[in-house]
């Protein structure tokens, strides 16, 4: 199962949104949610800063802010 990582931080309305769609899209597609408060990191603060939420597969940016569902699922498959 693919991992799908999410950066975002508490409070942010657009994470919690993106990580609704996320969920939906896991039952579909297979692939499992990990998400990383980017404030809990300096690495991760340093590397994202407001740029919150971001989307990768295996360190790759998927998609930034919103999710891009067409996109997200292109890169998924290009795994198989």
């Amino acid at each position: 199962m693919t991992d799908v990582i999410v950066y975002g931080r508490e409070g942010c309305h657009l994470c919690e949104d993106l990580e609704a769609d996320l969920e939906r899209l896991a039952g579909e597609h297979g692939f499992s949610i990990i998400t990383r408060d980017v404030d809990r990191d300096p690495a991760w603060r340093a590397r994202h800063g407001d740029r919150v939420p971001v989307v990768e597969v295996d360190g790759e940016v998927v998609c930034e802010y919103f999710l891009d569902p067409a996109t997200l699922i292109a890169r998924l498959e290009s795994k198989n």
